[in-house]
Protein backbone atom coordinates (compact mmCIF):
# COMPACT_ATOMS: atom_id res chain seq x y z
CA UNK A 1 0.00 0.00 0.00
CA UNK A 2 1.51 3.38 -1.00
CA UNK A 3 1.37 6.52 1.15
CA UNK A 4 -1.68 8.01 -0.61
CA UNK A 5 -3.59 4.77 -0.10
CA UNK A 6 -2.55 4.70 3.57
CA UNK A 7 -3.77 8.30 3.96
CA UNK A 8 -7.03 7.47 2.19
CA UNK A 9 -7.46 4.47 4.48
CA UNK A 10 -6.78 6.58 7.62
CA UNK A 11 -9.36 9.18 6.50
CA UNK A 12 -11.90 6.50 5.60
CA UNK A 13 -11.70 4.79 8.99
CA UNK A 14 -11.71 7.98 11.12
CA UNK A 15 -14.82 9.38 12.79
CA UNK A 16 -13.49 12.72 14.06
CA UNK A 17 -10.76 14.29 11.94
CA UNK A 18 -8.97 17.51 12.86
CA UNK A 19 -6.66 19.33 10.42
CA UNK A 20 -3.80 21.56 11.55
CA UNK A 21 -2.63 23.87 8.75
CA UNK A 22 0.47 26.03 8.41
CA UNK A 23 2.10 28.22 5.78
CA UNK A 24 2.80 25.27 3.46
CA UNK A 25 -0.83 24.93 2.40
CA UNK A 26 -0.99 28.64 1.49
CA UNK A 27 2.33 28.78 -0.40
CA UNK A 28 0.62 26.53 -2.95
CA UNK A 29 -1.81 29.45 -3.49
CA UNK A 30 1.12 31.82 -4.08
CA UNK A 31 1.30 33.33 -0.57
CA UNK A 32 4.93 33.49 0.56
CA UNK A 33 6.00 31.89 3.83
CA UNK A 34 7.02 34.80 6.07
CA UNK A 35 9.63 32.69 7.86
CA UNK A 36 11.40 31.27 4.78
CA UNK A 37 14.63 32.80 3.43
CA UNK A 38 13.62 35.99 1.64
CA UNK A 39 10.32 36.12 3.55
CA UNK A 40 9.04 39.19 5.37
CA UNK A 41 10.71 38.29 8.68
CA UNK A 42 14.13 38.10 6.99
CA UNK A 43 13.63 41.53 5.37
CA UNK A 44 12.02 43.43 8.25
CA UNK A 45 12.44 43.45 11.99
CA UNK A 46 9.09 42.34 13.40
CA UNK A 47 7.03 45.02 15.12
CA UNK A 48 6.20 43.90 18.64
CA UNK A 49 2.74 44.46 20.06
CA UNK A 50 3.94 46.78 22.86
CA UNK A 51 5.77 48.96 20.32
CA UNK A 52 2.66 49.09 18.11
CA UNK A 53 0.62 50.29 21.08
CA UNK A 54 3.20 52.79 22.36
CA UNK A 55 4.33 54.44 19.13
CA UNK A 56 2.39 56.16 16.39
CA UNK A 57 5.46 55.73 14.17
CA UNK A 58 5.36 51.96 14.68
CA UNK A 59 1.62 51.85 13.94
CA UNK A 60 2.26 53.80 10.75
CA UNK A 61 5.07 51.41 9.74
CA UNK A 62 2.86 48.40 10.49
CA UNK A 63 0.08 49.65 8.21
CA UNK A 64 2.64 50.64 5.54
CA UNK A 65 3.97 47.06 5.50
CA UNK A 66 0.46 45.65 5.51
CA UNK A 67 -0.61 47.49 2.39
CA UNK A 68 2.77 47.01 0.64
CA UNK A 69 2.49 43.23 0.93
CA UNK A 70 -1.29 42.96 0.55
CA UNK A 71 -1.42 42.55 -3.23
CA UNK A 72 -0.32 38.91 -3.12
CA UNK A 73 -2.76 38.08 -0.32
CA UNK A 74 -5.71 39.72 -2.11
CA UNK A 75 -5.11 37.78 -5.35
CA UNK A 76 -4.68 34.38 -3.68
CA UNK A 77 -7.32 31.70 -4.26
CA UNK A 78 -7.90 28.46 -2.34
CA UNK A 79 -6.06 25.49 -3.83
CA UNK A 80 -6.80 21.75 -4.04
CA UNK A 81 -5.61 21.28 -0.45
CA UNK A 82 -8.10 23.82 0.88
CA UNK A 83 -10.87 22.30 -1.25
CA UNK A 84 -10.12 18.78 0.05
CA UNK A 85 -10.50 19.96 3.64
CA UNK A 86 -13.71 21.84 2.75
CA UNK A 87 -15.12 18.58 1.36
CA UNK A 88 -14.27 16.66 4.55
CA UNK A 89 -15.94 19.41 6.62
CA UNK A 90 -19.00 19.32 4.35
CA UNK A 91 -19.21 15.53 4.76
CA UNK A 92 -19.12 15.92 8.56
CA UNK A 93 -15.97 13.78 8.77
CA UNK A 94 -13.71 16.66 9.79
CA UNK A 95 -14.87 18.55 12.88
CA UNK A 96 -12.51 21.53 12.67
CA UNK A 97 -9.49 23.13 11.03
CA UNK A 98 -6.93 24.58 13.42
CA UNK A 99 -4.81 27.03 11.44
CA UNK A 100 -1.70 29.10 11.97
CA UNK A 101 -2.53 30.99 8.76
CA UNK A 102 -4.00 34.48 8.65
CA UNK A 103 -5.08 34.63 4.99
CA UNK A 104 -8.75 33.61 5.17
CA UNK A 105 -8.36 30.99 2.41
CA UNK A 106 -10.15 28.30 4.40
CA UNK A 107 -13.20 30.58 4.57
CA UNK A 108 -12.92 31.29 0.83
CA UNK A 109 -12.91 27.55 0.12
CA UNK A 110 -16.38 27.32 1.68
CA UNK A 111 -15.59 26.25 5.25
CA UNK A 112 -17.90 27.96 7.77
CA UNK A 113 -16.23 30.30 10.30
CA UNK A 114 -17.53 28.08 13.10
CA UNK A 115 -15.32 25.21 11.91
CA UNK A 116 -12.10 27.29 11.66
CA UNK A 117 -9.92 27.96 14.70
CA UNK A 118 -7.50 30.78 13.86
CA UNK A 119 -4.59 30.71 16.32
CA UNK A 120 -2.81 33.73 14.83
CA UNK A 121 -5.83 35.77 13.82
CA UNK A 122 -6.86 36.99 10.38
CA UNK A 123 -5.30 39.68 8.19
CA UNK A 124 -8.31 40.19 5.90
CA UNK A 125 -10.01 42.61 8.31
CA UNK A 126 -9.12 44.80 11.31
CA UNK A 127 -10.50 45.18 14.81
CA UNK A 128 -10.49 47.71 17.62
CA UNK A 129 -8.11 46.75 20.42
CA UNK A 130 -10.41 48.38 22.98
CA UNK A 131 -13.97 47.33 22.11
CA UNK A 132 -13.34 44.60 19.51
CA UNK A 133 -15.48 46.23 16.80
CA UNK A 134 -14.70 44.81 13.34
CA UNK A 135 -13.41 47.20 10.66
CA UNK A 136 -13.17 46.37 6.95
CA UNK A 137 -9.87 47.19 5.27
CA UNK A 138 -11.16 49.12 2.23
CA UNK A 139 -11.84 52.45 3.98
CA UNK A 140 -8.66 52.10 6.11
CA UNK A 141 -6.53 51.49 3.00
CA UNK A 142 -8.08 54.45 1.16
CA UNK A 143 -7.53 56.87 4.07
CA UNK A 144 -4.00 55.64 4.84
CA UNK A 145 -2.72 55.61 1.26
CA UNK A 146 -4.52 58.86 0.47
CA UNK A 147 -3.57 61.08 3.41
CA UNK A 148 -1.57 58.86 5.76
CA UNK A 149 -4.45 58.78 8.25
CA UNK A 150 -4.15 56.09 10.91
CA UNK A 151 -7.39 54.26 11.70
CA UNK A 152 -9.28 54.86 14.93
CA UNK A 153 -12.38 52.99 15.97
CA UNK A 154 -15.62 54.52 14.73
CA UNK A 155 -17.36 53.24 17.88
CA UNK A 156 -14.96 54.20 20.68
CA UNK A 157 -11.91 55.97 19.17
CA UNK A 158 -9.69 53.03 20.20
CA UNK A 159 -6.59 51.92 18.30
CA UNK A 160 -7.41 49.73 15.28
CA UNK A 161 -5.10 46.91 14.17
CA UNK A 162 -5.35 44.05 11.68
CA UNK A 163 -7.04 41.14 13.43
CA UNK A 164 -3.77 39.19 13.66
CA UNK A 165 -1.70 38.16 16.66
CA UNK A 166 1.53 40.18 16.67
CA UNK A 167 4.85 39.24 18.22
CA UNK A 168 4.53 39.71 21.96
CA UNK A 169 0.72 39.70 21.87
CA UNK A 170 -1.10 37.10 23.96
CA UNK A 171 -2.49 34.09 22.12
CA UNK A 172 -6.31 34.15 21.88
CA UNK A 173 -7.57 32.24 24.91
CA UNK A 174 -10.90 31.11 23.43
CA UNK A 175 -9.31 29.82 20.22
CA UNK A 176 -6.54 28.01 22.12
CA UNK A 177 -9.13 26.36 24.39
CA UNK A 178 -11.22 25.30 21.38
CA UNK A 179 -8.13 23.90 19.65
CA UNK A 180 -7.18 21.96 22.78
CA UNK A 181 -10.69 20.52 23.06
CA UNK A 182 -10.85 19.50 19.38
CA UNK A 183 -7.37 17.97 19.56
CA UNK A 184 -8.17 15.88 22.62
CA UNK A 185 -11.38 14.49 21.08
CA UNK A 186 -10.26 13.58 17.57
CA UNK A 187 -9.21 10.15 16.31
CA UNK A 188 -7.19 11.43 13.32
CA UNK A 189 -5.01 14.56 13.41
CA UNK A 190 -3.60 15.69 10.05
CA UNK A 191 -0.79 18.26 9.97
CA UNK A 192 -0.61 20.07 6.62
CA UNK A 193 2.23 22.43 5.75
CA UNK A 194 3.49 23.30 9.22
CA UNK A 195 7.14 23.11 10.23
CA UNK A 196 5.89 22.57 13.81
CA UNK A 197 8.38 24.97 15.38
CA UNK A 198 6.07 27.74 16.65
CA UNK A 199 4.81 26.95 20.15
CA UNK A 200 2.41 26.62 21.86
CA UNK A 201 0.55 25.77 18.62
CA UNK A 202 3.07 23.07 17.62
CA UNK A 203 2.20 21.16 20.79
CA UNK A 204 -1.21 20.08 19.47
CA UNK A 205 -0.03 17.12 17.32
CA UNK A 206 1.69 15.55 20.35
CA UNK A 207 -1.42 16.08 22.49
CA UNK A 208 -3.54 14.31 19.84
CA UNK A 209 -1.09 11.41 19.67
CA UNK A 210 -0.95 11.13 23.45
CA UNK A 211 -4.76 10.93 23.59
CA UNK A 212 -4.76 8.02 21.15
CA UNK A 213 -5.37 9.71 17.79
CA UNK A 214 -3.59 8.64 14.64
CA UNK A 215 -1.10 11.36 13.55
CA UNK A 216 -0.41 12.15 9.88
CA UNK A 217 2.08 14.82 8.75
CA UNK A 218 2.07 16.11 5.16
CA UNK A 219 4.88 18.63 4.68
CA UNK A 220 7.55 19.16 2.05
CA UNK A 221 10.36 19.21 4.61
CA UNK A 222 10.97 16.98 7.61
CA UNK A 223 9.72 18.17 11.02
CA UNK A 224 10.87 17.39 14.57
CA UNK A 225 7.67 15.41 15.07
CA UNK A 226 8.00 13.05 12.07
CA UNK A 227 9.16 10.25 14.37
CA UNK A 228 5.92 10.56 16.41
CA UNK A 229 3.68 10.26 13.35
CA UNK A 230 1.89 7.16 12.08
CA UNK A 231 2.32 8.40 8.51
CA UNK A 232 4.64 11.07 7.06
CA UNK A 233 4.35 12.27 3.46
CA UNK A 234 6.96 14.71 2.11
CA UNK A 235 5.05 16.07 -0.87
CA UNK A 236 2.85 18.92 -2.12
CA UNK A 237 -0.35 19.20 -0.08
CA UNK A 238 -2.84 19.95 -2.89
CA UNK A 239 -2.15 16.88 -5.05
CA UNK A 240 -1.74 14.63 -2.00
CA UNK A 241 -5.00 15.62 -0.30
CA UNK A 242 -7.06 15.81 -3.50
CA UNK A 243 -6.09 12.20 -4.35
CA UNK A 244 -6.78 11.02 -0.80
CA UNK A 245 -10.15 12.79 -0.54
CA UNK A 246 -11.23 12.58 -4.19
CA UNK A 247 -11.50 16.23 -5.27
CA UNK A 248 -9.99 18.18 -8.16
Amino acid sequence: MDDIERLKDAIGSARRIVAFTGAGISTESGIPDFRSPGGIWTKYQPIYFDDFMASEEMRRESWRRKFATDETMIKAEPNAGHRALAKLIEQGRMTSIITQNIDGLHQLSGVPDSKIIELHGNTTYASCLDCGHRHELGPIRKAFLGSGKLPLCEKCDGIVKTATISFGQAMPEIQMARAQDETMNCDLFIVLGSSLVVYPAAGFPRIAKRKGAKLVIVNREATDQDDDADLVIHAEIGPTMSKAVGVN
